[in-house]
């Protein structure tokens, strides 16, 4: 751990602070920051990961809900893989039902917790990184907001794990739980 780790998960949570503060007001605005802001992360923070800069598909107004967690669901803990092959320990404890698929929201049981919402989709292995993209991981900052019981889950913010970055990280996987059927042509994706 690093000082300089440090200000990077700050800086991290700052662009998605401005995310919540300016997202409805001006989507493409707040989105064209927060891109802009990783865009910089990427290219000039000392903990800057190797690999590509990221790449984004275009801005679709059509993939972001407000979606409330279904808590009726029983809470399973569970051991999701990572991508080094070991596991992180997590507990499902709800879905959001979104027009597009059901997901499952998870609890992650150490180190702090935290809401983690991975998915994979029709784009992963080909046009995506083939472990999946997150949309929320909150002990990193990556959280978009939402209130009673409510989460924004916008996929214009989906997202590499740091793991397809570098082998120096290994990241969760997105569970059996969070496969979409279909592609998801939003966020992040590898480039061309």
């Amino acid at each position: 751990m690093s000082l300089t780790l440090l200000d990077w998960r700050r800086r991290v949570a700052a662009l998605y602070a401005d995310v919540r503060a300016t997202s409805l007001a001006d989507p493409r605005g707040a989105l064209e920051r927060f891109r802009a802001g990783r865009q910089e992360l990427f290219t000039s923070h000392p903990d800057r990961p190797g690999g590509p800069l990221p790449v984004y598909w275009p801005h679709d107004p059509a993939l972001r809900f407000e979606a409330e967690v279904d808590t009726a669901v029983e809470p399973v803990p569970m051991l999701v893989e990572r991508s080094d092959g070991a596991t992180v320990p997590f507990t499902r404890f709800g879905t959001v039902h979104l027009p597009i698929g059901d997901l499952d929201v998870y609890w992650l049981e150490s180190y702090g917790g935290g809401v983690f919402l991975p998915f994979r989709d029709g784009t992963c292995g080909t046009s995506s990184y083939g472990g999946g993209r997150y949309l929320l991981d909150t002990v990193k900052g990556a959280d978009l907001g939402g209130a009673g019981g409510r989460l924004v889950l916008d996929f214009n913010y989906a997202y590499h794990p740091s793991c397809y970055y570098s082998d120096e990280w290994a990241c969760p996987l997105a569970p059996p739980g969070n496969r979409l059927p279909g592609p998801i042509e939003a966020g992040e994706r590898v480039p061309d």
